[in-house]
């Protein structure tokens, strides 16, 4: 087995701050006894010459997917970095390091999730044959193991979609003005934390299977444990402050799962704009880019995939850089 570096031989990041802070949550009690529970933990890195905004990186699998490829190059983590932004990795309430949970739950082991995962992520039609000309390091034994150990338990519910987004909200608001880059159902609750965050100055969503709808809106999927989530239309009116861009990979029309939530995306992008937002879906093959998985940016091509975020980014204005970044207090405290 191998598990290649390349990113060993580029020049250092300069960073100037790095740490570490909990987020939101609660506190049980009973009489004088208590138990700090349901929050969030960042990681952060500020780079020197810091840009004014920051990218708020949000899994469904783990931390793990911005910090590297599969193979080991960089990740959107270090990419990042050395673009000029300010990193913030955040593990939600009860997955992660935030899993000091304020309810009971239970773990049961799921044998097979390994290849169920091989198709979500489409990396092929059925284990192990893959898609030809696939993003990821089909010969790299090492690779596929990473991929498969590199998951947390989701508790993918509307309800604890609600219980992260609230906590992401306080984390973000302690942040500043926050761009929040998100994998799978990080979409959702990222949607759901620009309900309550006014530091939420726009959304990338990578393969967003879950949104958010306005109650008088009829045409959503039925719900299920990726929602949607129903708000109130002048609720909803917030999602239109920022724009909002949705990225899909490539071998959709080979996952009826998948072409779904591509179909569904478009219903909120047209709903959005059409009350009065700025919301887009890139799909990558359109831009040249071919054999995304589930998680473009951590596949082979993911440099590539981050100069479609950059060119988002400067399209929006989101990128200028902050004159007062070296001077900027640690984030980290309250």
């Amino acid at each position: 087995m191998s598990l290649a570096a390349p990113a060993a031989a580029a020049p250092p990041i300069p960073i100037v701050r790095q740490g570490a802070f909990e987020a939101g949550g609660a506190q049980l009690r009973e009489g004088d006894k208590t138990l700090s529970c349901d929050h969030g933990y960042v990681e952060y890195q500020v780079p020197a010459r810091a840009r004014g905004l920051s990218l708020f990186m949000w899994h469904s699998s783990s931390a793990k997917v911005w910090q590297n490829r599969w193979d080991g190059g960089e990740g959107f983590q270090s990419i990042f970095l050395r673009r000029g932004y300010p990193v913030y990795l955040w593990d939600g309430p009860r997955v992660g390091r935030g899993n000091w949970g304020c309810a009971s739950y239970t773990y049961k082991p799921s044998i097979g999730q390994d290849q169920q995962n091989f198709v979500a992520w489409r990396l092929g039609a059925k284990y192990p044959e893959w898609f030809p000309g696939v993003q990821f390091p089909t010969g790299d034994a090492a690779a596929w193991e990473q991929a498969t150990r590199a998951r947390y338990d989701e508790f993918d519910t509307s309800e604890n979609a609600r219980l992260e987004a609230h906590a992401a909200a306080a984390a973000i608001d302690r942040i500043g003005p926050s761009i929040l880059v998100t994998n799978s159902n990080g979409g959702l609750r990222a949607m759901l934390a620009a309900l309550e965050s006014d530091n939420v100055k726009a959304i990338v969503a990578y393969e967003n299977p879950g949104y958010v709808f306005p109650a008088d809106f009829t045409g959503a999927k039925p719900a299920d444990r990726f929602g949607p989530v129903m708000v109130e239309p002048e609720v909803f009116k917030k999602l239109t402050r920022f724009p909002i861009q949705f990225v899909f990979g490539d071998n959709l029309d080979k996952s009826s799962t998948w072409s779904e939530h591509a179909r569904e995306a478009r219903k909120f992008v047209d709903l959005i704009n059409a009350r009065g937002g700025k919301a887009e879906i890139l799909f990558l093959p359109a831009v040249g880019l071919h054999g995304n998985t589930h998680i473009p940016f951590a596949d082979l091509n993911n440099v590539a995939v981050a100069d479609q975020l950059s060119a988002f980014l400067r399209k929006h204005h989101l990128d200028e850089r902050s004159k007062g970044a070296s001077k900027r207090v640690d984030q980290g405290r309250p």
